[in-house]
């Protein structure tokens, strides 16, 4: 076992002794591949830093050549530039000296002027020195001849005093109220001559558009009074509408508040009422009730209630219709409702509804022939009389322009329209150039032939106020009232009443007429002062 651990261990020492000689050669050849490589770029490294320094030599060489050149050449561009700013200096100092030149030149040229210019104002003055002299001398010579002609006409007064007896206060005073009653007449006259041409001119021209305008102007005509008729076929349906002790009538009465008049007029019953709208209720139920045949009182109440919303309805639409057939936009429908309550409303005979819608259209053409609004216009003339159907009693005391107008505002009107409702009856101030334009219309619609009924006793104390405006003058004797009111004749005291005070008397009794009285269209004042020289011979 001891040999053969020593023979193995003999074999590995070899083994490892020739590792140890391979690993030795191989270190020493590394080492030698390196020391020759060292020396190899060591003379490599020598050959390109010889050829680096000829390289840089001769790079040094070139860049002093083109240094030269570049100093070469920038010497000679700032010379150039030196020559070209010595130039343009030169220029310069020429342009300054001739502008100098020129403002000396003109200065010489200004100095010459005013030195003209002072000569001329030393003449002036000496002329104007002379002038004033001369004025001084003027103004005491007109002085002194002043006093003379003042103690001249001092002693001519003097003198007209002791042949007249009166002093100049006096005679002053006298000649005042002869040359004051002479020029009050030639005043009186001079005025009546401008009013009857100025008529002339205003009439005529004021009959051109009337009478276009209701040329052009046509309303159907409709009488109305406060009581209806209601037509059956036989008196034998009023002992049904009558009922069992008089309910069925009572009943009707009570829901439509009309009162309902049966008595002997035969195939009629009268329909009793103020109110035009509560009157149509009545009359349409009671169609309704006849046609239908079933009369009790709660039957009555149930058709009456009906007919009350269908007649609603009715002015409703009437009052749409109306307003889009004048062409009115934006009209609130409050004021749509009461146009529509129109219909079942007339004033003297005459439709309300028919007569707004009249005044509206003249209205419209009388305002674009004078060049004013003209839908302003007819807005004014369709609304000037909603005044006239109030809903409420307590309404019935106010005038009917003035609560139209307080309506309108209410409804957001325009001022204009407001003002032109309240005034068209002369409540209010008008403001408005459409004010008196409604009020015209509103004339022409209710005096035209068969527009209106006349009451007698208003008709017969209009003629009595007339008259009596005439007596309440000095020096009338008899006044006429004529013609249907157009006109007032006035005979006058000749001893009294002069030819020059009868056109004054004429002229003030138009006066009070036209500012107390109310009417329709005009009325002529006529005066009449006769002279009678009665002789008799025997």
């Amino acid at each position: 076992m001891q040999i053969i651990s020593s023979a193995g261990f003999l074999i590995f020492k070899n083994k490892v002794m020739d590792i140890v000689f391979i690993a030795v050669g191989i270190l020493g050849g590394i080492i030698l591949g390196l020391v020759i490589s060292r020396l190899s770029e060591k003379s490599r490294a020598s050959k390109v830093l010889d050829r680096a320094k000829s390289e840089a030599g001769q790079i040094i060489k070139e860049a002093k050549t083109n240094a030269e050149n570049m100093k070469r050449d920038k010497m000679l561009q700032a010379k150039e530039r030196f020559l070209e700013l010595k130039t343009e200096h030169e220029k310069v100092i020429l342009d300054r000296d001739r502008k100098i030149s020129e403002v000396e030149k003109r200065l010489r040229d200004k100095e010459s002027q005013l030195n003209s210019d002072l000569a001329k104002v030393k003449q002036s003055n000496s002329a104007h020195a002379q002038a004033k002299q001369d004025y001084q001398r003027r103004v005491e010579l007109l002085e002194k001849r002043q006093e003379d002609l003042d103690k001249a006409k001092n002693q001519q007064i003097n003198q007209l005093e002791v042949i007249s007896g009166m002093s100049a206060s006096e005679a002053k005073e006298q000649l005042f109220e002869s040359l004051k009653d002479k020029a009050k007449n030639d005043a009186m006259a001079y005025t009546q001559a401008k009013l009857d041409e100025a008529q002339l001119t205003a009439e005529k021209e004021a009959k051109r558009i009337i009478i276009n305008t209701i040329q052009r102007i046509g309303t159907e005509e409709a009488v109305e009074n406060c009581v209806s008729v209601f037509n059956i076929e036989s008196d034998d349906v009023k002992g049904r509408i009558i009922g069992r002790e008089g309910r069925n009538i009572r009943a009707l009465e009570s829901a439509t508040g009309v009162e309902i008049i049966v008595d002997d007029t035969p195939e009629a019953i009268i329909l009793s009422c103020f109110d035009p709208v509560r009157r149509e209720v009545a009359r349409l139920s009671l169609h309704k009730l006849v046609t239908d045949g079933r009369i009790h009182p709660a039957r009555i109440e149930e058709v009456v209630a009906k007919t009350l919303k269908q007649i609603n309805q009715e002015i409703i639409e009437v009052g749409k219709r109306t307003v889009v057939d004048l062409g009115i936009h934006g009209l609130n429908s409050e004021l749509i409702k009461l146009v529509g309550r129109m219909k079942y409303r007339s004033s003297y005979g005459q439709n309300l509804l028919q007569h707004s819608r009249e005044v509206a259209k003249l209205c419209g053409i009388m305002a674009s022939e004078l060049g004013l609004n003209a839908k302003m216009a007819k807005r004014a003339g369709l609304l000037h009389d909603i005044g006239k159907v109030p809903e409420a009693e307590t309404d019935m005391e106010t005038p009917h322009a003035i609560l139209g107008m307080q309506w309108a505002e209410k409804y957001g009107e325009k001022p204009e329209i407001c003002n032109a409702i309240g005034a068209h009856h002369n409540e209010i101030e008008m403001k408005y150039l459409i004010s008196p334009l409604v009020q015209v219309c509103d004339a022409i619609s209710g005096a035209r032939p068969g527009a209106r009924r006349q009451v007698m006793d208003s008709y017969i104390q209009r003629l009595k106020d007339l008259e009596a405006t005439a007596y309440s003058f000095q020096g009338v004797e008899k006044a006429f009232a004529i013609q249907a009111g157009r006109e007032l004749r006035v005979i006058v005291e000749s001893d009294k009443i002069s030819d020059e005070n009868a056109a004054k008397l004429s002229f003030e009794i138009s006066q009070k007429i036209q500012t107390e009285m109310t009417y329709p269209g005009q009325v002529r004042v006529t005066v009449i002062r006769e002279t009678r020289a009665v002789n008799i011979a025997t």
